[in-house]
């Protein structure tokens, strides 16, 4: 039983510790809703938005119409129709008949050997905004995300500002539904553990990076300098390893939040939250059973062991400190997220769909051999050979 009580302090204290940390630096993270932000970026620079889209014609009128209302005007739009089979491109060509000073589609008809589709598509997109345009800035998006009309204008004034290489503005996401709240605020707060966003902006803070595919500003120096989505051809997790590289590569890396600024849906229902992880969560333990099947241990006795503790007496004092802890977290980040503070009460289950996703990714990978990713089956020995360097 000391053992036990031991064990609870333990996590009692890691979640606490991790909520006081929190609550001292995200508020030093940029809002750019502040009025203060609401500023013209200085020396007018060009930006171009690339946005790869497959089978995204649900979506992708909604995004490239909010580019287009964009309240910034030196800014150009490539979209890029990769392989769709549905009617993303036509869309694409009817918004650039209309929009032809501002936007362009590009279309893609076939994938070379040993890349990613979508890497693909934003390296080439990159290489034709470079020649054709020669920005100052790149900013890549994903073809589902809406933007308000001056996110880019202040995003790219904080960048400039700033001097960043590479720029993050988060995106909130809409819910939809109880369960997508649940997940997505089960991985918020998990996030947190993984990258504290008030340090990326430190460059001897080297596990602290970020790249999310809904919003990554890079100067084109930058990019060039990292050698672009060339060097990252078959990086599942392409956004992540792109922010990996930033701060790896010595470059001024950037964040902040904006609340419903940049906005996505990140899936449908609880099990659409599920298997988009389990597209990606074998990739993020770099395609080795033995490191997530580590990681599930790990995150089990860390997560539910302060509800398996709050059974017994001796422990419950410590489990109570370390769930009040945990519902302050999502309290914490829900400020800048929009995810209700509520959801933390069903931190438990949200571990468990998170745990079967980790196990289902694998087993899924295992089993195929490999990844399908936009219609193209990756072999397990390619992705493992191309995982990029973690520090």
């Amino acid at each position: 039983m000391l053992f036990a009580q031991i064990a609870a302090w333990f996590l009692a204290l890691l979640w606490l510790g991790k909520l006081l940390e929190a609550a001292l630096g995200l508020p030093n993270v940029p809002n750019l809703l502040e009025p203060r932000y609401d500023r013209k970026p200085q020396g007018n620079p060009l930006i171009t938005v690339i946005v790869p889209a497959r089978d995204e014609a649900a979506a992708i009128a909604a995004c490239l119409e909010s580019l287009l209302g964009q309240d910034y005007l030196n800014l150009r739009i490539l979209a890029v129709d990769d392989r769709s089979s549905d009617a993303t491109g036509q869309i694409m060509d009817s918004l650039a008949a209309r929009h032809g000073d501002r936007l362009t589609a590009l279309h893609i008809a076939e994938l070379p050997a040993g890349w990613l589709g979508k890497t693909h598509a934003m390296a080439l997109a990159a290489r034709h905004a470079i020649e054709v345009y020669t920005p100052e800035y790149l900013l890549f998006c994903d073809a589902d995300i809406f933007f308000r009309s001056d996110a880019i204008r202040r995003s790219l004034a904080e960048a400039v500002a700033q001097r960043a290489d590479h720029f993050v503005t988060m995106p909130t996401p809409l819910l939809k539904s109880p369960g997508e709240a649940m997940l997505l605020g089960f991985l918020q707060v998990m996030g947190l553990w993984a990258t504290r966003p008030w340090k990326i902006s430190d460059p001897r803070s080297i596990r602290d990076s970020v790249g999310i595919g809904a919003f990554n500003m890079l100067r084109t120096e930058a990019y060039e300098r990292l050698g672009g989505f060339d060097a990252l051809r078959l990086q599942i997790l392409e956004d992540v390893t792109l922010g990996r590289s930033v701060k790896l590569a010595g470059l001024r890396q950037r964040v902040a939040f904006a609340p419903g600024m940049v906005t996505l849906h990140w899936a449908a229902g609880t099990f659409g939250v599920v298997n988009v992880m389990t597209k990606n969560l074998f990739a993020l333990f770099r395609f080795r059973t033995v490191l997530l099947l580590m990681g599930c241990g790990s995150l089990a006795f860390f997560c539910l062991g302060p509800v398996v503790a709050l059974a017994w007496q001796s422990t419950r004092l410590p489990a109570l400190v370390a769930v009040a802890s945990i519902v302050g977290l999502y309290r914490s980040i829900g400020r800048f997220s929009r995810i209700p503070v509520w959801t933390g009460l069903l931190f438990p289950v949200s571990t468990v769909l998170f745990l079967y996703s980790m196990l289902r990714s694998m087993v899924a990978t295992l089993r195929q051999g490999g990844v399908t990713w936009r219609g193209t089956f990756y072999s397990l020995t390619d992705l493992r050979r191309n995982i990029a360097p973690l520090w």
